[in-house]
Parts: structure tokens; C-alpha cells; sequence
């Protein structure tokens, strides 16, 4: 997804287009619920394409599936210009030609047994044995100007003659996307670091079928922190499950915009306008990118903390659902400065929606302050309470509850507490007087009375 980002910056960022494209020609991994998914993930992030799945377009189908007919006349003029030839080899004796090779420390490759026996294939296949389609890689050197990393050369001699059509008469990926990228005409091809081995090959194919190839940008491998690259076995979560995590969707594009990509200041934190704004390819880095749980929580943070009260009252509804847009607007206040993400929610907010707190394992009186200090404090805020002093700014009820604490000689970072165990439950927590405006003078009362006849067992 972070690639698909990028992808899409670039488009935004020039005027140009973003094409949305299934591959599923790869039969074996295809998981049908798998587009849906790829499909929401964008939308979720706000990532629109102008071309693909259920928006059309001039080069509709995007499904490659639906496209087989296109890729096998292309590789039958492969075949036709000698780019390409048929191969009957089986898997046992594929097997056996690699483990020699090993055996020789050398690279495992096709040995190109098929292409020195084209009579004796053509007469296989007639019969009826299974066969695959393979390029055959030209000598000479293959060469380009990646637009991240600069010249890039191959040596073809080190080049497999990679399959191009499978036995079940499906393409590979290297032969499906060369022929959907020039006819759906792509100019700019961004992808992952992994695909620079097989570039050479993609560009033998646009050479031996007379085609302009795209410019090509390959972006750096994401790591998780523990150095090692991001994978469905090590570490990476899928989009939507940062959804249910409570993150937000521009944070994340946020967050994945900084693996890789640099704004050339120290600022870190961007709208998905901004990053329109300021992204360009030449300040992606080669190097890998490292993600960061804790940057990407403070990021959310700090994305939360930009939405404007009604907004973040609307993204809350999902995780307070037995509130109402009032009250969550409410909480807004409260809530907004104490969250890195939306799923802390609950628990912040479940004091001032549950009726009277649990304080279960909490010391009560806390430490530092006796019973008899926390008696007065309770007292006086009942009185202060029902005298309707909640109506008051918090620095005056800090300077008249303070004072009870003072003339005991005890801290108000300590002796308060008292109030937010009353109150909250918890010795911490949302703004002790903003929960009791929340949740109601009469409320507040029967809490700080609750707390006061503990002190009294």
C-alpha cells in the first residue's frame, strides 16, 4: 500500500493518472476476497484511481484475467520473431538440472535443452504434453536510468529465460504486465525494490516488440524494527486492521508517505493535500525504510488532535456507540489531547459513562495524603459542588480545593488526587473538574460522597 501511495502522489502530484490494475493471473495464490479488500483499503486512505475497477476506462477490462486473449497473441509473435520458445521440460527434470547446478555452485537457470529441440517440442505439444512458453534473453547488456537510483546495468548472461505463458495458459507477471503497461499506456511504472532483477527481461520484451518502455522508479523495502523486511509472516498488518486500531487515514498516509520520501525539512506532519503539494520522485530515497510503531502512534496523535471537535466527535462514534453526537462532543475536550489513537476511547471516557467508578486495586486514601486531609477535600467539594461552583473556571476551583490542601500542608499534585480516584476511579485521567461538568453536579456529588463513606469503613 505504501507503493500504491507513492503511485498515486506521483499522479496527483504531476496531473497525470492513477490506474488501478488486477493481476490475477497467478491462479494458484488468487483469494477471492482479496480485490474487494485491495479495493476498500484505497478507499479507506482516500486513494482514488481514475482508471480500473468499477470506474472504467478507455482501456477497460483492468481484471488481467479478462485479458488472456491480448497476451497470448503477444507471445505468439514472440515466438514468431525468435524472442521466444516453447519448453516440455518437467518439473522432475527441472528439478534435477538445478540440483546439479547447486551441486557445481553454480546459478540455477534454464539450461535451454527445449530451444536446441524446437522440432522435437512442437511434436510433444502436438501429442498432447503440457508445456510453458519461455523468453529467450538476447546477449549483450541491458541498461537504464531508474528515477530513484540512477544507471542500472545487467549482464543478460546472468538473465533466466523466465516463463512467460504457464501450462494452464496463464500469463506470468512478466508478460502480462509488459503488454497491459503499453497498451493501457503507461508512462510511469513505481514499484517495489525487489522487481530490479527482472526489469532486464521487461525491457528485452519492449525492445523485441518494438515498444517504448515506461521510465522506471523502484522504491526502497519497508522494515519493521527489527530490521527485517515487512511481510505477512514478520511484522506487517494489513491496511483495514489499522482501521480497527483506531488510526486515522490521513496519519497513516502520513506515516507511510515518510518511508522512503523526504520533504527536504524537518517537518514531518502533512495533510494529503500537503504531500500532493511537496512529492516528488527525485526525493524518495534508495535506502530502506524503517516503520516506526511509536512515530506512527505520535503521528496519529498529532492527526487527531488537527481534526476540528465535530470531526473527531463523528470518528468517534464507532468506539463510544452508546453515546450520543452530543455527548461526544462533549468528551472532545477531554478526550483529544490524552489519545494516539481512537481505540483508547473506551477506556478514557468509560468512567464518565458507567455510573459510579470501581476503583478495585487503588489505594485509597493515596500515598501522601492522610485520611483525615482527604475527609476535608471530599467535604469541600461536596460543599462546593452543591453550591454550584462547578460553574466556575477550573483555576478557581483549583485555588479553593487547594487551599483545603494547603492548610494541611499537602501538595496539590498529591491531594488531588483524592478527587480523580473519587471521581474517575483511577488516580489519573481525563481533567478531573471538565468529568465532573460531564457527568453532572448531581453525579459528581454521589461520587465524592461514594468516596468519602470509604474513608469512614
Amino acid at each position: 500500500m505504501r507503493t500504491a501511495l507513492f503511485n498515486w502522489l506521483a499522479a496527483r502530484a504531476t496531473g497525470g493518472s492513477f490506474l488501478l490494475r488486477v493481476e490475477d493471473t497467478d491462479q494458484g495464490r488468487y483469494h477471492p476476497g482479496s480485490e474487494l479488500q485491495i479495493l476498500e483499503s484505497l478507499r479507506w486512505l482516500g486513494l482514488d484511481w481514475d482508471e480500473g475497477p468499477e470506474v472504467g476506462g478507455p482501456h477497460d477490462p483492468y481484471v488481467q484475467s479478462l485479458r488472456t486473449d491480448l497476451y497470448r497473441l503477444e507471445a505468439d509473435r514472440l515466438v514468431e520473431i525468435g524472442a521466444a520458445y516453447w519448453c516440455t521440460c518437467t518439473p522432475a527434470r527441472l528439478e534435477q538440472m538445478r540440483a546439479g547446478q547447486r551441486a557445481a555452485g553454480r546459478p540455477t537457470r534454464y539450461d535451454r535443452r527445449c530451444l536446441e529441440r524446437r522440432e522435437e517440442v512442437a511434436a510433444e505439444i502436438e501429442a498432447g504434453a503440457p508445456a510453458v512458453l519461455r523468453q529467450l534473453i538476447p546477449r549483450g547488456r541491458t541498461e537504464w536510468e531508474d528515477l530513484i537510483r540512477g544507471p542500472i546495468a545487467f549482464d543478460n548472461a546472468e538473465i533466466d529465460d523466465q516463463v512467460l505463458l504457464k501450462g494452464d495458459g496463464y500469463p506470468t507477471y512478466h508478460l502480462a504486465n509488459v503488454v497491459d503497461d503499453h497498451a493501457m499506456e503507461i508512462s510511469h511504472v513505481i514499484r517495489a525494490e525487489e522487481w530490479i532483477p527482472s526489469t532486464p527481461k521487461h525491457l528485452c520484451l519492449y525492445r523485441a516488440l518494438g515498444w517504448e518502455p515506461p521510465r522506471f522508479a523502484h522504491v526502497p523495502v519497508v522494515l519493521g524494527e527489527d530490521g527485517q523486511k515487512l511481510s505477512k509472516r514478520r511484522g506487517a498488518r494489513d491496511i483495514l486492521q489499522y482501521r480497527e486500531l483506531g488510526y486515522l487515514p490521513s496519519a497513516l498516509v502520513n506515516a507511510m508517505a515518510l518511508l522512503g520520501w523526504s520533504s527536504g525539512t524537518e517537518e514531518e506532519v502533512f495533510t494529503v493535500e500537503e504531500l500532493v503539494a511537496r512529492f516528488s520522485l527525485d526525493r524518495v530515497h534508495p535506502a530502506p525504510a524503517v516503520l516506526d510503531g511509536r512515530r506512527l502512534d505520535a503521528l496519529n496523535g498529532l492527526h487527531i488532535r488537527r481534526l476540528a471537535p465535530a470531526e473527531l466527535a463523528e470518528e468517534l462514534e464507532p468506539w463510544l456507540p452508546q453515546t450520543t453526537g452530543e455527548q461526544r462532543l462533549a468528551l472532545v475536550p477531554m478526550l483529544r489531547e490524552r489519545m494516539n489513537r481512537l481505540d483508547e476511547a473506551p477506556r478514557l471516557a468509560s468512567a464518565l459513562l458507567d455510573g459510579l467508578p470501581t476503583a478495585g486495586e487503588v489505594q485509597f486514601p493515596p500515598k501522601k495524603v492522610d485520611a483525615a486531609t482527604a475527609a476535608a477535600l471530599l467535604d469541600a467539594a461536596v460543599g462546593l459542588v452543591e453550591e454550584g461552583g462547578l460553574e466556575e473556571p477550573d483555576d478557581e476551583l483549583v485555588r479553593r480545593l487547594g487551599a483545603v490542601l494547603e492548610d494541611r500542608g499537602v501538595k496539590r499534585g498529591d491531594g488531588f488526587r483524592v478527587l480523580y480516584i473519587a471521581i474517575l476511579g483511577a488516580p489519573a485521567g481525563v481533567p478531573v473538574f471538565q468529568a465532573m461538568r460531564f457527568i453532572g453536579a448531581e453525579a459528581s456529588a454521589a461520587r465524592l460522597r461514594a468516596a468519602r463513606e470509604r474513608l469512614d469503613r
